[in-house]
């Protein structure tokens, strides 16, 4: 795959096949584990296994054995779907989606590794067989330890309408009582938020923090209606359960689904994405590969309980070359940054008059044919990747990520994870936008500060060109 000039040398996923979902994120014996929905045999989506990587620094990723298998004539023998770990008793437990095809929904399953985390072994009994009344789709198990019992949280649709996460507790991680919904909404977009939250919920994921608030993450998924995206709740404790007052799209992109989140031994949480592609199916076939991960991402709270994305600090030790820039770019004109490679960190400072408006084109080659294109001003940050891609095939579109620090004589930074077909943008407020794209040739990318605005614009700007982190992979 070093020849593909589409493959993303930093971010996370096998030398061949297929990758989706994150799962399975756990700290265990000083490593870090990651786990993946991963068919090893083709890009396609099927035959699910649990692929796995483990580090112990976030940079260094040790290949190691599938976790997971389908065994035929067992609940999950068209695949072993989502799910999570917890570290317990000096092993792994993984819980999962057993997936059989022509069934509506997906019971939960277990498996325990070995002491070193590196092979499973499967419970032979399901340990939630069915869904309960009423539900329509059921799959992806959260568990988490809350105080002296867990807590497991299943995705699901009802049949009327509503999603949900469903909760479910257990003294001992072996036997489960049902205890409802912990949260569930008709896929409505209420008039102060504009987000629409899924026909059935996927992938739920919740992250309790130290001060009592908390974060509901859920994959709003749509079986004919789509796209797909993820949406944020904010709440907090209530007594034995939780509120929740408010709801955002997590990713502003259209390219970023089904996040997994990690907390780690610092206690930060940290958080892995699913990238898909952004192409036709023939493409990932002729490539030999499908999906990618997205870098670590810590994921904190701001004063208003909404969640705040960066990369994670971690990757600052993939930096290398190094260079920054700072300019003034007047009003319909046009100013040349600097060169990156085909992978790259960027940071951008950007200080505004009384008009505050900005553009940067990050151009592919040397025809200046190709490029991808960011557009700030009315509040947002526009992503427009319709001139980003050689291949016909490839998706088009623009796309919005507010930045309510952009104002008349404000500052605003930027962050851009750039790895040849995937951008990852972070604004300094922690809004977030993950984005595909297929630039004919993708060895390096011109950065061009385009004045919009009616009055100049100061810019400055750190470049860092990554390296290739340590994967074992050919």
């Amino acid at each position: 795959m070093s020849q593909d000039p589409h493959f993303p040398e930093v971010h996370l996923r096998p030398p061949a096949n297929w990758i989706n979902d994150p799962n399975g994120l756990v700290h265990h014996n000083g490593w870090y584990h990651v786990f993946f929905q991963h068919n090893p045999q083709a890009p396609t989506h099927e035959q699910v296994h649990w692929g796995h990587y483990r580090s112990r620094d976030l940079l260094r990723w040790e290949p190691q054995p599938l976790a997971l298998a389908p065994d035929f004539g067992h609940p999950d023998e068209d695949g072993c779907f989502s799910g999570n770990a917890v570290s317990h008793d000096g092993r792994i437990t993984a819980f999962y989606s057993a997936h059989r095809v022509g069934h509506p929904w997906q019971p939960v399953a277990a498996a325990d590794s070995d002491p070193d985390g590196r092979t499973f072994v499967k419970r032979p009994e399901l340990l939630v067989p069915e869904a309960p009344l009423g539900v329509t789709t059921f799959r992806d198990p959260y568990v988490w330890r809350d105080g002296e019992r867990w807590r497991m949280l299943v995705g699901a649709g009802c049949s009327d309408g509503d999603g949900a996460a469903l909760a479910y507790t257990s003294p001992d991680l072996d036997t489960w009582t049902y205890e409802g919904a912990l949260h569930r909404r008709a896929d409505t977009a209420p008039a102060d938020s504009g987000v629409r939250t899924g026909e059935a919920w996927e992938c739920p994921q919740l992250a309790a923090y130290d001060d009592g608030r908390v974060l509901l993450l859920t994959s709003a998924w749509y079986q004919r209606t789509g796209p797909s995206h993820v949406v944020a709740w904010s709440g907090a404790r209530d007594g034995d359960g939780f509120r929740f007052d408010g709801v955002t799209r997590f990713d502003h992109g259209p390219d970023f689904y089904a996040p997994a989140l990690m907390r780690a031994p610092d206690g930060r949480w940290l958080l892995w994405g699913w990238s898909w592609e952004a192409r036709d199916a023939m493409c990932a076939k002729e490539a030999g590969w499908a999906g990618v991960l997205t870098v670590p991402r810590e994921i904190t709270l701001g004063p208003d309980g909404k969640p705040h994305q960066a990369p994670a600090r971690e990757l600052a030790g993939l930096r290398t070359r190094t260079w920054r820039e700072t300019c003034r770019t007047e009003p319909d004109t046009t100013t040349v940054l600097g060169d990156i490679g085909a992978a790259a960190d960027v940071r951008v400072r950007l200080g505004f008059g009384a008009d505050p408006a900005w553009g940067l084109r990050l151009v592919c080659g040397s025809g200046g044919t190709e490029y991808l294109d960011l557009e700030a001003r009315d509040g947002a940050l526009t992503v427009d990747r319709g001139h980003a891609s050689g291949d016909a095939r490839a998706h088009v579109g623009a796309y919005r990520m507010p930045l309510p620090e952009l104002a008349p004589g404000g500052e605003v930074e930027l962050r851009i994870i750039l790895d040849h077909s995937i951008a990852e943008i972070f604004s300094g407020s922690g809004e977030a936008l993950t984005v595909r794209f297929y630039p004919s040739v993708c060895e390096a990318w011109t950065l061009v500060s385009r004045g919009i605005a009616r009055d100049a614009v100061e810019v400055s700007v750190d470049a860092h060109d990554l390296r290739i982190p340590d994967t074992g992979r050919a």
